[in-house]
């Protein structure tokens, strides 16, 4: 199984597919916010659905350390994953959906979910958590929402995009579900993955040696 996009693999992401994009004067400012088209072949026999996740596997483990002035936060600094977009029960006859077919723009507050196109359903997405003690952002994130790395940060992020084929109709999560959730509901079900990694940052430092 092969999955493509707009963007190359292991490049920088189009500030299109970004949350939030660097701005001189303010840091940062809310970006287009639109999810990558994404394409993808020769799926394994049986396969059913298809699952979709994208995480960022180096979120700095110190929330607290974010975006603050006088702070930097270290390459060094353990990183945990979060979830950008969670996906289920993308029909099997499914091969690719367009840039923004999904997400086009910043919803303060976060999208409404589960249920979306095509028949699919959406998952909890990590900016739940983030703005939960924001009171001008804080919401139930469903679907995808793009990069918006700490600016104070040294690393340079990526954004990983998997695509699973299971042998499930429906993926067995239900409600307000999470990409940990549907990794756990489908494992012992994957036939076949491949997956797309991005790379991001907001930190003009970091930005110097970003891969090209």
């Amino acid at each position: 199984m092969r999955l493509t996009s707009n963007f190359e693999d292991n490049r920088r992401l189009p500030d299109d597919i970004a949350f939030a994009v660097a701005d001189p004067e303010r840091r940062f400012r809310f970006g287009a916010n639109r999810n990558p088209g994404l394409t993808w072949s020769d799926p394994p026999a049986g396969t059913r659905s298809f699952v979709l996740t994208c995480h960022d596997p180096d979120a700095p483990s110190r929330f607290e350390h974010i975006n603050r002035e006088n702070i930097v936060i270290p390459e060094a600094m353990p990183r945990v994953d979060f979830f950008h977009w969670v996906l289920v029960d993308l029909r099997p006859a499914c091969r690719g959906f367009a840039e923004g077919e999904f997400s086009s723009g910043v919803m303060p507050r976060g999208k409404p979910g589960p249920a979306t196109r095509f028949g699919a359903r959406h998952g909890l997405n990590d900016f739940t958590r983030g703005f939960a003690g924001d009171a001008h952002m804080a919401g139930d994130y469903f679907g995808y929402d793009g990069p918006c790395p700490p600016w104070n940060d040294k690393r340079v992020h990526r954004y990983v995009f998997t695509l699973y084929a299971v042998d499930l109709e429906r993926c067995p999560v239900e409600g307000r579900f999470t990409g940990p959730d549907v990794l756990r509901a489908i494992q012992g079900h994957v036939l076949g993955e491949a997956s797309l990694t991005g790379r991001y940052t907001l930190n003009p430092c970091a930005a110097l040696t970003e891969v090209a």
